[in-house]
C-alpha cells in the first residue's frame, strides 16, 4: 500500500487595524438601518380590553347606540380616560366577533394617526347559529394622553 502525503495549507489572514475598523463601522450602519426599517417610528399604544360590564355607562348609552350600525373605529374621552371603540355593524346571526390586536400611534407632519389593528371573526360555515340581530363590538381603555387627530381601522379576517 502506498501512503499518500498531503500538504498542510495554512491560510494567513492578516487584516490591518484599519480594515477591521471599517468592517465594524459598516456592520453597525447595516444594523442601525435594519432597526430603523422595522421600527418605522410608530409608537405602540398600551390598552386593556374591557368586558361588557366594565364599559363606562357614557359609552354604552351614548356612543354605542350612535355607531353600532357602522363598521369603524372611534375614540372618545370619558372621565379623562381615552377609550377606543371598534364596531362591525349589524349582523343577522350570532357568531361574529372582534379582537383588537394592537394599536399604534403614527406621527406625520404634526398629525397624530391612531392605527387600530383588529381581527374580525366570522361564524364557521354550517355551524348552528341563533337568528338574532347582533352588533359585535370591542371597547378598550388606552394609555393615550390625548385624542388622536385621525383613527384608521386595519382589519384582518
Amino acid at each position: 500500500m502506498r501512503e499518500r502525503k498531503f500538504k498542510k495549507h495554512e491560510f494567513n489572514f492578516n487584516l490591518s487595524k484599519k480594515a477591521i475598523v471599517i468592517i465594524l463601522i459598516i456592520a453597525a450602519v447595516v444594523i442601525a438601518l435594519l432597526i430603523g426599517y422595522f421600527l418605522k417610528g410608530d409608537d405602540m399604544v398600551e390598552f386593556q380590553l374591557l368586558s361588557e360590564a366594565e364599559i363606562p355607562q357614557d359609552i354604552t348609552s351614548q356612543v354605542i347606540p350612535e355607531y353600532r350600525d357602522l363598521e369603524r373605529a372611534l375614540a372618545c374621552v370619558v372621565d379623562e380616560k381615552i377609550y377606543v371603540v371598534v364596531t362591525r355593524g349589524e349582523k343577522l346571526t350570532s357568531g361574529y366577533d372582534i379582537a383588537i390586536q394592537k394599536m399604534e400611534l403614527e406621527s406625520d407632519n404634526g398629525t397624530e394617526n391612531l392605527i387600530v389593528h383588529a381581527l374580525f371573526k366570522d361564524p364557521e360555515p354550517g355551524s348552528a347559529l341563533s337568528q338574532v340581530l347582533t352588533y359585535p363590538l370591542a371597547v378598550a381603555e388606552t394609555g393615550l394622553d390625548e385624542l388622536p387627530d385621525m383613527i384608521e381601522l386595519r382589519i384582518q379576517y
